[in-house]
């Protein structure tokens, strides 16, 4: 079965030219803007998976964390067909993008929830 993240976050780099990744690297405040995409459960069957995942935006000013955040929103809610390593049924936006804590008050947090139908390309 295609994993989630290794198909959305290629995507997400690839859509908007900043890293993308399942986790934050180790040298964040020098990358921003970055996104991470990670799967947080959902459910999977024979043929198919509809995984929940969680889109954070990290950017150095809350604007660009915004502008960001619903400029992936509004993409992922288009995103249907094939992608590498999978096809995209359909994108369900469960929480839209809101400002969420970080513990470094100089990077600006911006957070969603999506379910994501897919299966295998």
């Amino acid at each position: 079965m295609a994993d989630i993240e290794a198909v959305l976050n290629p995507w997400a780099e690839q859509t908007f030219g900043v890293f993308a990744g399942a986790e934050t690297p180790a040298d964040l405040e020098e990358r921003l803007p970055v996104i991470r995409i990670e799967r947080g459960g959902g459910s999977d069957d024979r043929f198919s998976r509809s995984p929940r995942v969680y889109v954070d935006v990290f950017a150095a000013t809350a604007d660009e964390a915004r502008t960001l955040a619903n400029a992936i929103r509004d993409a992922l809610l288009f995103l249907r067909g094939p992608v590498p390593g999978a096809v995209i049924r359909d994108v369900r936006c469960d929480s839209g993008p809101s400002r969420q804590p970080w513990a470094n008050t100089e990077i600006h947090r911006r957070g969603a929830t999506y379910t994501v139908s897919l299966r295998d390309a």
